[in-house]
Order: structure tokens, then C-alpha cells, then sequence
């Protein structure tokens, strides 16, 4: 699903040429720097893999690092992670095939993780390929990660008790999204799926019937964590997993706390990314995110090591934009984190009802009750404007704060009664509220439903579930429209539960042009994404475009080295910290 990758000389392939609203971690000032270019390429030097990670200037070990969050992660299983949070916090306690160097900046370099290189095309057409295992990765009981670890980590993502996480690997090697019926996990525990082999104990095989040069890409998510099978628990995992990376978890108090201490037996001349400064993290659950925010701008006793995981909330925006004082412990930084009004296509049927959906959104007053500029930026496309080749428009421009008289225009004297879905957070009722009050001036009679926080992740990826409308947000696996397209708006791969179409929406025209683009090469590829995101807009509007993230975070005094990810636009702790 990710564009085809072309070799070259050097020691990396380019992956990306240039894209917009790019990262700007700064503290000096209110001002997002939309304009830098990221750039990214895929190394072809098996020493751009290698270890140790470069030393973080003035970074010193020792100490307890904080992360204050209002709600739990749903799964620390890798497997099954795909959250923000998750993809975040999994590389402190597991590593993968591939992983990303990223300086926070937008330059973006694939390299091994637990491989040697981010992977061998065996026969030049993608359809073969094999990863060498590095020497030396350990689990934390200090036994050897080898190639069979490896693939029945890949191999458990199969159990549909499983799901969650992405399902690249899956459907490409069952070559059907409808892969957990095409080979059984649950039947073949002590085998392998077909098209993954171990021909040798450093030696994973990936064969698929069709070319997949995205591979190395797709292997760079937690599904490719390793795993012993005398160490899975199956729907237990995420209580205790089994570590392969610097930090192993000691601790957890489901929905209060989990403590991650160091993994004697990893190996910094093994891995290219992660560090292992502080002696432990905290991740404590529970505050508001005022709380929160609060508890770290006041910076006494351990909260001066603490970062606030959620962005700073409306209420305080104005008070940290507006201190001096607090300028070098904030991070502001674009993301490419998109949100959108789901529509579930299943239910709501009527294409005139999804259009007077997109012009009766404010969006003008929706980024006011998020907390402004800092926070968020008007969207009305699918992709964000990170993506290679994005276009920008509108296809119901309804001015800022929305058209209430033309959405009523298309109801035609209709009052569409609809539910919408919400997190029992406080970010996500503040929103749903602004939101109601939007739909119910435009002629809709909108019921609010709450969903418990921890369960709204897997429960709107049912396809049954009971909402019209309901909030989510995507951010591309990497920086391409094959990695948001054809995996939100792919109908043929909708399963009972666990899926990334959220919206339901199936339409075989549109599907066929997801075959036609990706079949492309890559430099075709960008603007061929750009007109089908308008073209599906325009003639099926299946989501309400909303905003794209601005990342605005405060931490302690004595925090250092967190940098907002490139690719997943969330704080990244490789490089974490704490000062002296």
C-alpha cells in the first residue's frame, strides 16, 4: 500500500522528494513553520543499521521519567497496537524488522532494527524478499531473537481475538483482506503462514503472489515484534509483554500505572535509534489534561522530570503561549495527524444527508474550542497536506463557520436523526458538544451515545457497531496517500471487527482506481492520489474532513530529549532524558 521503492547508488534510496506542513519543534514562540520540507530515504549501507545510537548531547543516565496521561493505552500487546500512544511507547520495550531515524525535524532515514538492513528484494520484483537477523538482540530473559521469534509474532496477528493492529503483513501474505480465513492461527500455532519461512535461524522470508515493494515499510510497525510461543498469553499479552527492547515492563496496574525498568540484556551496539537513559518510566493514567498541564507548568518535585502526554488543552493555551517562562519546556510542531467526522456508510446511506454533513461543520469554532492555532488547522481533504503530491480543496465550501441554510438546502425539510458516539474523555465531549450544536442549526436531531475511552478504539472498528457518526484520526504508516487511502476507504478488506475503514464505505469504481495508482511508479504516483482524494469527496462524501493536528506540549524543567514524531506526529522517547 506504500509507494513502490527505487534502488539506487549511495548509501540511501530516496523515499520522499518533498512535503508540506513539515515539523518545527520549537519553544521560542507561537509561530508553526508550515513550510519545511521533509525528506526521507531507505538505507542501503548496512552501517546506517548498525548501533550504537549517536549520543544525545548533554544527555546523561539516571532517573525517573514521567509521562502523565488521562487515559490508559488499550493495548501494550505489539501485535495489536496501532494508537497513537501505542506506536509511541511500544519501541521502549520491543523493537522490529525496520524502525525509523527521525531528528524531529522531518528527515526521515529507514534502517534495520532486529535486521541488518531494511531488507533484500531477492529477485528484483518485490515478490521475494529476505531480512538477515542481527547478532546479538536478546529478549529480556537474555536468550537469542532469532528469525522463528520473529515470524510467530507476524504469525499471531493472524487470530482474529487478536485484532487491532494493522493487517499489511496478513492480507499481503494470505493475499486477500479476508486473510484470518484464509489460514488459521489458532489450528497452526507451530507453523508459520504460507509465503513466511525461516530458512535459517538469522533468515526471515517473506514470498507473496504479487509485488509488494512497500515491505520495508510495513515491517517498521510493532507487528513484527518477536515473540518466544512459550511467552504468549494471547489476550493477556498487553499486561505483561515480553521485551525485546531497553525497557522491559515491571509493573502494571491496569488503567493506574505501568513502570517500564532497563532490559539488562539489550544491546546498544545493536540498535540504530533507541537509548537507555533513564533508569525507568512511569506512565501514570488518570488526570485531565488540565491537571495534568498544570501539574507540570508548576514543575515541583517529580513532576519537574514529567511530560504531559496530551497536547496542552484549550484552557491553557493562551496562559503557555503567553509565558516567557515556559517557552524552552514547550514543543509546537505540525503533525500529519488528520481527524475526520466518521460517517458509518452503513447506516447512513443517503449521499445528499453526508453533504449536508460537510457543510454544517464550524470549522473556525471547533479549532477555537480545541484551544486555537497552536492546537489545530482547518482541514476539508482527506490526506493532510504531509502527503506527497497533496492538493489542496474544498468540496463544500461552506466558508469558515459552516453553511447551516445549504445543508438544509440538501435535507430538503428532512430532520436526519443520527447518533453520534463519543469517548467519555474530556477532549472528546468538548468536541462533540461544539459538533452537535453545528448538525442540530443545520435540521439533523443529533443523540450523543458515550463510549467508554479505553473501548471506543476497537469498538468503532466493528462493522456492526451502533453509531451513525463517531471521531477519529489517522495518521499515514509513512509519508504516502497509499498508506491512507486505499487502507481508510478500501471496501473489500471490511471484516467483522478490527478494521481501518471505519466508515464503512465500499464502492468497486474507487477500488479499482487504489489497483490502478498503486500499480504506478512512485514519482506517478502523488498527483494520481491528490485527484482521487477530490473525486471521492466530491462524489460519495463518506467522512467529514475536520483539522489536522498541531502538537503543542509542555513538560518539566528537567525533561530532555522528546521530539514530536515525523511520521506518527506524537512525542517520541527514543532520545528521552532527565536532566540533572
Amino acid at each position: 500500500m506504500r509507494p513502490r521503492v527505487v534502488a539506487g547508488a549511495g548509501t540511501a534510496v530516496a523515499l520522499v522528494a518533498a512535503l508540506g506542513a513539515c515539523t518545527e519543534n520549537s519553544g521560542e514562540g507561537a509561530t508553526v513553520d508550515t513550510g519545511r520540507q521533509h525528506t526521507g530515504v531507505i538505507a542501503t549501507d548496512p552501517r546506517d543499521s548498525a548501533g550504537p545510537a549517536p549520543e544525545v548531547p548533554g544527555a546523561q543516565a539516571g532517573g525517573t521519567f514521567t509521562i502523565i496521561r488521562e487515559t490508559p493505552i488499550a493495548h501494550l500487546d505489539p501485535q495489536r497496537t496501532y494508537s497513537f500512544v501505542g506506536l509511541m511507547a511500544t519501541p521502549l520495550f520491543a523493537r522490529f524488522l525496520t524502525t525509523w531515524k527521525d531528528d524531529g525535524k522531518g528527515n526521515l532515514v529507514l534502517v534495520g532494527d532486529l535486521a541488518e538492513t531494511p531488507g533484500t528484494d531477492v529477485d528484483d520484483d518485490c515478490r521475494v524478499w529476505e531480512f538477515k537477523i542481527k547478532d546479538g538482540v536478546k529478549f529480556e530473559d537474555g536468550r537469542p531473537i532469532t528469525a522463528r521469534e520473529i515470524g510467530y509474532g507476524i504469525a499471531r496477528s493472524f487470530d482474529p481475538d487478536l485484532a487491532g493492529g494493522p493487517t499489511y503483513l496478513q492480507e499481503w501474505l494470505a493475499d486477500t483482506p479476508q486473510y484470518d480465513t484464509a489460514w488459521d492461527f489458532r489450528a497452526n500455532r507451530n507453523t508459520l503462514p504460507p509465503g513466511l519461512t525461516t530458512p535459517d535461524e538469522r533468515t526471515l522470508r517473506f514470498e507473496f503472489a504479487r509485488p509488494r515493494c512497500d515491505l520495508p515499510f510495513a515491517v517498521s510497525l510493532p507487528s513484527t515484534a518477536p515473540l518466544p510461543p512459550d511467552r504468549d498469553t494471547g489476550l493477556n499479552l498487553g499486561n505483561a509483554p515480553f521485551s525485546s527492547g531497553p525497557y522491559k515492563v515491571t509493573r502494571y496496574q491496569a488503567g493506574v500505572e505501568v513502570v517500564l525498568e532497563r532490559n539488562e540484556h539489550w544491546d546498544a551496539a545493536t540498535d540504530p535509534v533507541r537509548h537507555q537513559y533513564p533508569d525507568r518510566f512511569v506512565w501514570t493514567f488518570g488526570p485531565t489534561p488540565d491537571a495534568a498541564a498544570n501539574r507540570v507548568i508548576a514543575d515541583n518535585g517529580a513532576d519537574q522530570r514529567a511530560l504531559s502526554w496530551n497536547y496542552v488543552p484549550a484552557s491553557l493555551v493562551a496562559r503557555v503561549a503567553g509565558d516567557p517562562g515556559l517557552r524552552s519546556r514547550t514543543i509546537l510542531s505540525p503533525t500529519p495527524s488528520a481527524n475526520h467526522l466518521i460517517i458509518n456508510n452503513r447506516r447512513v446511506t443517503d449521499l445528499r444527508v453526508r453533504r449536508a454533513l460537510n457543510y454544517a461543520v464550524d470549522r473556525e469554532g471547533l479549532i477555537k474550542v480545541l484551544g486555537g492555532p497552536n492546537v489545530a488547522a482547518p482541514m476539508t481533504t482527506l490526506m493532510p497536506p504531509a502527503t506527497i503530491g497533496f492538493q489542496a480543496y474544498d468540496a463544500y465550501p461552506a466558508g469558515p463557520n459552516g453553511d447551516p441554510e445549504k445543508a438544509r438546502e440538501l435535507l430538503a425539510g428532512q430532520t436526519p436523526e443520527l447518533v453520534l458516539g463519543a469517548a467519555d474523555n474530556s477532549v472528546e465531549q468538548q468536541v462533540v458538544t461544539q459538533l452537535k450544536g453545528n448538525l442540530e442549526r443545520a435540521g439533523f436531531k443529533i443523540t450523543v451515545r458515550n463510549i467508554p475511552v479505553g473501548a471506543k478504539f476497537d469498538e468503532i472498528k466493528k462493522r456492526d457497531n451502533p453509531w451513525d457518526l463517531y471521531l477519529s484520526s489517522w495518521a499515514a504508516d509513512w509519508p504516502s496517500g497509499a498508506s491512507i487511502l486505499p487502507v481508510l476507504y478500501d471496501g473489500r478488506g471490511i471484516r467483522a471487527a478490527g478494521n481501518s475503514n471505519e466508515a464503512y464505505f465500499h464502492h468497486p469504481a474507487v477500488d479499482a482506481e487504489f489497483d490502478r495508482i498503486l500499480a504506478l511508479p512512485p514519482g506517478a504516483q502523488g498527483p494520481e492520489w491528490a485527484r482521487l482524494d477530490e473525486r471521492i469527496m466530491r462524489e460519495h462524501a463518506p467522512v467529514v474532513p475536520l483539522y489536522v493536528d498541531v502538537a503543542y506540549l509542555v513538560h518539566g524543567s528537567k525533561v530532555g530529549g522528546v521530539f514530536v514524531s515525523s511520521v506518527f506526529g506524537h512525542p517520541s522517547l527514543v532520545n528521552a532524558h532527565v536532566r540533572p
